[in-house]
């Protein structure tokens, strides 16, 4: 345990880092001091210091554990203490938007953002420390690449953690993880801390709306864009001008929207939202199939896109045109059925809906629409063209945009599972021998029953180690592939693609 000396030195070494890397004025410097002398019942600065450490590593986890060891904290409640303690040294909210909107005025608004997102790492609001244990890597798929994580960077609560959880008031404020009174709010052990989250305010079609950077950061600048007001999640003309009104004031993003229904959609319906960043997602890599034109907007041109769904692309210099199109495409699928490929718009509640993304490139608005439907039978009870039940080990969860411009964010057990798989791969585990622990309901390997059986009678069960782990990741690849064209609502084979043609042809009148 550090003794109080080595406390004090460490505290100056995080405001000597808070001014290199957060903006920390030197005029505050003294007044933060203070203030974390405060925190830690200290009398007294220490000796000054020339030099700091690595920023977790050397100066915030020893902090920490020290607050828990004085009893300041919880080994339970330590991540809620950390976020407390670098809100000290965080520029404030208003202090951040006067220094964007400098930076902004004076430089350009890509610089202005890249000093957000940097300053949203550096303070712990996105903590790279748990990121960077994400397990990824990349697949070369028949239709185009696609991105594929183990999210490890949301580690499961210990039952004591849990126990106690359960003990915390239940409020409803915030009423939800998007809305603004999230700002400084401490966090519990049912709600995270949201003390070192900084927004900057914008206005989408004539609303007041907020960015803030994404704490998960699925893929490069995660940036989401939320209302000020809490209301439901929506696809309709007005969100296709809200995506391109993003998209003036930030060229260098694409923005988008999750589809606005259960199962086709995110996991937050209840905030109006989008969520965007730098252009780095496989989809807006690929071709399109066919061109098509539109006898009422000239100046525009319509695409299938050559993707694993169904992706129709508006293009146009013109916003207006490209507003519009877009628009009418939402109202016609919306109301669009097509029984010989199961496609039913409505029965007793709406089924069709899009999921939109936005973009500019070279002067032209790009909004792509991925057709999506959201019915069930009894035989699809999870959704008709949501992800099969033989793939739900690999990923049960409702398949959103993120996913669906393929990149796919796998539940973190996954790590621990293939490593069960790798021993009966390899042979130090007699998977015959196992069969009957194997299907037990509470065998973690379980739901891996088939897939595994399937790996050994491809492999056998005498792979080294490395192979074993390629072998695994060929059976994931093909699995998201697979979860992919699930989705789809006009297949990619014969059926499907004339299918998709009748649409674009007499349910759009277009012609090609």
């Amino acid at each position: 345990m550090l003794t109080q000396n080595e406390v004090k030195i460490k505290i100056n070494e995080l405001i000597a880092y808070a001014i290199d890397n957060l903006s920390l004025k030197s005029d505050d410097q003294y007044f933060v001091l203070n203030l974390l002398l405060d925190l830690f019942k200290l009398d007294a600065p220490g000796d000054p210091i020339s030099k700091y450490g690595d920023f977790q590593k050397d100066i915030v986890d020893p902090l920490v554990e020290y607050a828990v060891s004085i009893g300041l904290t919880t080994k339970e409640e330590c991540l809620l203490f950390e976020t407390k303690l670098l809100n000290y040294v965080t520029p404030t909210p208003s202090a951040v938007v006067e220094k964007f909107d400098i930076i902004a005025a004076n430089k350009t608004i890509q610089d202005a953002t890249d000093w957000m997102f940097n300053l949203s790492k550096n303070c712990n609001y996105i903590r790279m420390c748990d990121i960077n244990k994400n397990i990824m890597w990349d697949h070369k798929g028949k239709f185009g690449p696609l991105k594929i994580t183990i999210n490890l960077s949301k580690p499961e609560k210990d039952p004591k953690a849990i126990a106690l959880a359960k003990l915390q008031p239940q409020t409803a404020y915030p009423k939800c993880m998007l809305c603004l009174e999230n700002i400084g709010f401490a966090g519990n052990l049912n709600k995270p801390a949201r003390q070192t989250l900084r927004t900057i305010p914008i206005e989408l079609n004539n609303e007041p709306w907020h960015l803030q950077y994404s704490p998960y950061q699925y893929y490069d600048q995660h940036v989401i864009a939320f209302a000020d007001e809490h209301r439901p999640m929506k696809v309709t003309s007005e969100s296709f001008r809200r995506l391109l009104d993003f998209v003036d004031l930030f060229p260098h993003y694409f923005i988008g929207s999750n589809a606005a229904l259960p199962i086709v959609g995110g996991s937050i319906l209840t905030h109006d939202h989008y969520q965007g960043g730098n252009k780095v997602l496989p989809m807006f890599k690929v071709d399109t199939r066919k061109r098509y034109e539109s006898a009422d907007y000239k100046d525009a041109q319509v695409y299938i896109v050559n993707w694993y769904n169904s992706v129709v692309r508006v293009e146009s210099e013109n916003k207006e045109s490209a507003l519009s199109l877009a628009s009418e495409i939402l109202n016609k699928w919306n109301n669009y059925t097509d029984e010989t490929v199961g496609i039913y718009c409505k029965t007793d509640e709406q089924h069709n809906t899009v999921t939109p993304i936005a973009r500019k490139e070279n002067g032209k608005y790009i909004i792509d629409m991925i057709l999506r439907n959201n019915r069930t039978d009894e035989a699809h009870p999870y959704g008709i063209f949501h992800a099969a039940e033989h793939l739900h080990n690999i990923k049960k969860e409702g398949i959103g945009i993120i996913e669906v411009m393929g990149l796919f964010i796998l539940p973190g057990r996954l790590k621990k599972e293939f490593e069960l798989m790798t021993a009966y791969l390899t042979g130090k585990k007699d998977f015959k021998q196992d069969i009957p622990e194997l299907t037990k309901e509470d065998n973690p390997l379980s739901k891996h029953f088939n897939m595994l059986a399937q790996l050994i009678n491809d492999n056998d069960s005498a792979l080294t180690s490395a192979r074993a782990n390629t072998a695994i990741r060929n059976y994931v690849n093909k699995a998201c592939e697979e979860i992919l064209e699930c989705t789809a609502v006009f297949k990619n084979d014969k059926k499907g693609q004339e299918a998709f043609e009748k649409f674009m042809k007499e349910g759009l009148g277009l012609t090609d």
